[in-house]
């Protein structure tokens, strides 16, 4: 029997020529990411456990995200643990207010992350990096702080799901559209501790944003990982921009499948996943008339440049709706910058959007964008759990940042294609 991508690249890191689902395993780390809220925690135990060296200063990845610029005391106070750690250690990789983005844009933009890489992250998007031929996946600050420690892992190897995809993407359609098109397909928990791996002539269709997109909400569906096989996009992208060499990994042709989806990227419509969870979606037909009251496009699934591109595209000479709050976060200060240069913010602005510093604010109901009791949302992150917003009798509405920028034009879910 073969070996998945996945499956490849942990037996690499293993040290072993080959490993079977289910075999418990131990790696060697390529990077380790932390952000504000979980490495405070995994400070704290790296401390109790009596550590006082880490493994490598350039394998280690800090970034204040989450509630930065600091929301309140007890942030302020998380943030300053983790500068004190960072200045001790003398991390290289520590990003701060002025110098981050939101993790799962940053570290693919700032070459931390490559093809054949295996890391880990204090949060459940660390698998976002599959887009680029990586194994990576989320972990919790216990292991955090071992892997800070010691450039050690333990892992179950996973069985895989084989995404086959062909055609390719309609117009104001996008990555986040397949995506949440797999999620209501397989369920949130379809994936459950299996790799997802995509494959196929469609691939050609998926930009790298697509990509990083998909990938990022391989979690949603249960995922340990989702990763895709290194191409002349991937390859592309990460010249220039990587530190080191990477390694590309194929699939055997014999590789063993817990179950083979296929699907036809042509036929896609723009998808909307329904309170409260991702797995709830319907296509923009059949989504009814349903009034909002704010729209979100930004975070770690859909801030990045041709998200902010299809926005701006769509919002131009537009006006949002007088009773909508349409919030605008780049990803990364580079992101915001490049809209600066393109005049997208211009754009934002004039059509009655606030535009944010980089944050994950708002999608984790943390600052920026809070939502009140009865409230909807539609947004580009990636849950809509009850109360993920803000309150628990609150409504967030899963979208793709073209038909977020269309919702907020019309004050309702909307077909970006009927926008005249």
């Amino acid at each position: 029997m073969g070996m998945t991508m996945t499956q490849k690249i942990l037996a690499k890191h293993a040290g072993m020529s080959k490993v079977v689902p289910g075999q418990l395993i131990k790696v060697k780390l390529d990077m380790v990411l932390g952000n504000d809220i979980t490495t405070p925690v995994a400070i704290n135990e790296f401390e109790k456990a009596g550590f006082d060296r880490i493994f490598d200063r350039e394998k280690i990845s800090l970034v204040m995200d989450h509630f930065t610029p600091n929301k309140d005391i007890k942030a302020a106070q998380q943030c300053r643990q983790c500068r004190a750690f960072a200045r001790r250690f003398d991390v290289e990789n520590f990003f701060d207010v002025g110098r981050m983005g939101i993790e799962h844009a940053l570290l693919p933009e700032q070459g931390l992350v490559k093809a054949g890489d295996l890391i880990i992250g204090a949060d459940s998007h660390t698998c976002t990096y599959g887009a680029l031929g990586a194994f990576s996946t989320g972990v919790g600050s216990t292991d955090m702080a071992a892997g800070m420690a010691t450039g050690q892992a333990w892992f179950k190897v996973p069985e895989a799901l084989s995404f086959r995809l062909t055609g390719e993407l309609q117009e104001n359609v996008t990555g986040k559209d397949v995506i949440l098109h797999i999620i209501g397909m397989i369920g949130v928990d379809g994936a459950l501790y299996k790799s997802m791996e995509f494959t196929g002539e469609g691939l050609k269709s998926l930009s790298m944003d697509d990509r990083l997109c998909i990938a990022n909400m391989a979690i949603e569906a249960g995922g340990k990982n989702g990763i895709f096989p290194v191409d002349e996009i991937t390859e592309e992208y990460m010249k220039g921009r990587v530190r080191g060499e990477w390694k590309c990994f194929e699939a055997d042709p014999d590789a063993e499948y817990a179950a083979v989806y296929e699907i036809n990227l042509s036929e896609l419509r723009p998808t909307v996943a329904f309170p409260h969870l991702p797995e709830n979606t319907r296509t923009i037909d059949q989504v009814g008339d349903v009034e909002i009251d704010q729209v979100l496009i930004g975070s770690c699934t859909n801030g990045r440049l041709e998200d902010m591109a299809l926005a701006a595209g769509i919002l131009e000479g537009r006006r949002v709706h007088d009773n909508v709050r349409a919030i605008i976060i780049p990803a990364t200060q580079q992101v915001y910058k490049d809209c600066i240069r393109r005049g997208y913010i211009d754009t934002f602005i004039d059509a009655g959007c606030v535009v944010s510093t980089p944050t994950c604010g708002p999608c984790l109901g943390g600052h920026m964008g809070i939502l009140a009791e009865g409230e909807r949302c539609v947004a580009t992150t990636n849950r809509n759990f009850v109360g993920r917003m803000g309150h628990v009798k609150s409504e967030v509405y899963l979208a793709s940042p073209a038909v977020a920028a269309a919702s907020a034009i019309r004050g309702r879910i909307s077909d970006p294609d009927e926008i005249a």
